[in-house]
């Protein structure tokens, strides 16, 4: 999912106060849509705020501190999160910075977050939880125990959760850091303090808790989910456990290949030791040595934390501990496991292994979305093999140059190209557009290049060509169109034709080489394709085909092409839309017959120069990544 796009608005206005002016607040405020993109995008917005304020120096910003922007984040974290599942409508944020009133000395940071579905109750509002319960995810106690005052302010249609934060620079309660930013994460927030052996530092751990987890699961979160590639993310894994959370730890991935439960932690022979973290870098590679000899042994009913033995011959300076091993599992299947251990514990708070917990399963989505990504992209890396020459022939007599950029790099394009020998003495080439992307799109390709060459070296002349393709799109797409019929027939009658055209489109450049003494003849004929041009060793450029109707649209359309001879210093340009439709605002490359005057620019340049400065010029001719897929092909009579 895609980041949420803010508009905010900051306004400095006077205050409504009698007497003294204590000076005009600052004031940001933002509407986020009511889905889990929100409540990250309120955490960034806050930050973004305080950071502002302290930028444009507003008097009361003096006392904003790395404290109270974590406080904050959680706060709005956990009030939006409130917002967008009891209400899931749109949700307004405020944040407000007030100096100190006559008579006070604190100033105050408000934040109101409104809903326009008050008539469901706030979380938090049910009563007493047992006790025991934890601590994690309990609303408006969190809220209640961040913030000076709180408070929940209904109107018509609206219901609005506030809580002011004092901005003194410390607070008066002792209470730990909450590390809930990507900031706070880099910071390290106190690591040793995070856990201590029970019972001395319980009270400690339920507190860190109550401030940190859900900001810490969100950020995690935002962190993992950017990720596919499985190794990153257990590299991730380690680096936010330690050390937070522990002193160190390790991840076992399964082989993809396996089966559920085959790894080592399951008995088998199918996990690896992806990664190993430690709070000292020189126990890392004893700490591996000694798990890849003993790994972790977990039964296959386990669910949650599992107690596994402290690596005592890795860690014998830091004496015993306590170890924890968890599944990792997303769709019911193995994926790995994850190991965290702490020096000095006889067995972790129970707070802390829930919140691991809940980590791990976040880890482990991770992971499943990595890995499907990785076989898309296998996929589109071998149909993109197949779908294009492996490699371009030699033509007597004439030099070549190719540019083939793809615009999903790794997956296959919607453009082809091929240069191949059709018979004794004769060459083809070709140049091509499918509507379409990725998988539709190879299944045209798949079709239209190997029946190319196979007419070609039928003999059938460069029209006749493009005619019996033309022919095969049609006849292609009409049997598929009466398949997905006869699919619905079957249902009886339950269910709709596919959407959208059944015909296959196919802009096609195709051509004939037939090398002579002293050049080359060559015959072309282009269909809804940009035109060829021919530059001469003098500079001057023109067209080399005339357009014509694009293959797989009308039945028994006639094509012709076009013969002319390349002499020695000739070019012939070949490209495709992404060259000629390159954007930047409302222009194109190509207007005012921009790519006519770039191959001018060339004459004199050897066939693989040109290639290379016409693929530059469109690259600089914008800014952005090209949107489009490119290819162009150059050839060139010596």
């Amino acid at each position: 999912m895609g980041s949420i796009p803010m508009q905010r608005e900051t306004v400095f206005r006077a205050s409504a106060h009698s007497g003294p002016m204590p000076g005009p607040p600052a004031v940001v405020r933002t509407s986020l849509p009511g889905n889990p993109l929100a409540p990250a995008a309120a955490r960034r917005f806050v930050r973004a705020a305080l950071a502002d304020w302290t930028e444009l120096g507003v008097p009361a910003a003096a006392g904003i501190t790395d404290r109270l922007a974590d406080d904050a984040v959680l706060l709005v974290s956990e009030l939006v999160t409130n917002a967008v599942v009891h209400a899931g409508t749109a949700v307004e944020l405020l944040c407000r910075l007030d100096e100190a009133d006559p008579g006070e000395s604190t100033e105050t940071l408000l934040i109101e977050v409104s809903d326009h579905h008050p008539s469901r109750a706030v979380r938090g509002e049910q009563g007493q939880l047992p006790p025991g319960t934890p601590e994690y995810g309990r609303g408006l106690h969190l809220v209640a125990t961040l913030s000076d005052s709180w408070g929940i302010t209904y109107r018509t249609g609206t219901k609005t959760v506030w809580a002011r934060l004092p901005v003194d620079g410390v607070r008066a309660v002792q209470e730990i850091e909450a590390y809930a930013s990507e900031q706070a994460l880099q910071r390290g927030l106190r690591a040793a303090e995070i856990l201590a052996p029970l019972p001395k530092r319980a009270t400690h751990d339920t507190d860190w808790i109550n401030r940190g987890a859900l900001s810490f699961l969100a950020e995690a979160s935002d962190l993992l989910a950017g990720q596919f590639d499985e190794d990153l993310v257990a590299a991730l894994a380690g680096q936010l456990l330690v050390p937070r959370l522990a002193d160190w730890c390790a991840v076992w991935l399964d082989d993809a290949s396996e089966g559920p439960g085959r790894g080592a932690a399951g008995g088998g022979t199918g996990e690896r030791l992806a990664r190993v973290w430690h709070t000292s870098e020189h126990r890392i590679e004893e700490l591996r040595r000694v798990l890849e000899k003993e790994p972790p042994r977990l039964p296959l009913a386990v669910g949650g934390a599992y107690p596994v033995p402290w690596p005592g011959e890795a860690l014998t300076g830091e004496g015993s501990g306590a170890a924890l091993a968890y599944r990792l599992t997303a769709g019911g299947r193995a994926l790995g496991t994850l190991v965290i251990g702490r020096a000095g514990l006889v067995r972790f708070p129970d707070e802390v292994t829930g919140l691991v917990e809940d980590f791990s399963r976040r880890v482990a989505l991770a992971i499943s979305t990595a890995r499907r990504y990785q076989r898309q992209a296998t996929i589109s890396q071998v149909l993109q093999r197949g779908l294009l020459p492996s490699r371009i022939a030699d033509i007597p007599g004439m030099q070549s140059g190719l540019v083939y950029e793809p615009r999903d790099k790794g997956g296959p394009g919607g453009d082809f190209y091929d240069v191949f020998q059709a018979g004794e003495g004769r060459w083809g080439f070709a140049l091509g557009d499918v509507q379409g992307k990725g998988p539709e799109a190879a299944v045209v390709i798949g079709l239209a290049r190997p029946w190319l060459r196979l007419l070609a070296r039928e003999r059938y002349g460069v029209a006749e060509v493009l005619g019996h393709l033309n022919q095969l799109l049609l006849d292609d797409a009409a049997e598929a169109a009466a398949a997905a019929a006869a699919v619905v027939a079957v249902a009886g009658g339950q269910g709709v034709l596919p959407e959208g055209p059944t015909s296959r489109f196919l802009s096609l450049l195709y051509g004939e080489l037939v090398p002579f003494e002293g050049g080359v003849r060559c015959t072309v004929a282009c269909a809804g394709h940009p035109l060829p041009l021919l530059l001469t060793p003098e500079g001057e450029v023109r067209p080399a085909a005339s357009p014509q109707m694009l293959l797989g649209v009308v039945d028994d359309v006639t094509y012709t092409s076009e013969t002319f001879e390349l002499r020695t210093g000739d070019t012939l340009l070949c490209v495709t839309d992404g060259v000629t439709e390159r954007r930047q605002g409302r222009l194109q490359f190509d207007d005012a017959d921009g790519l006519a005057k770039a191959l001018a620019g060339c004459a004199g340049l050897d066939a693989e120069l040109v290639a290379e400065r016409i693929r530059r010029l469109v690259h600089e001719f914008s800014e952005r990544p090209l949107d489009d897929d490119m290819a162009l092909l150059v050839l060139q009579a010596d």
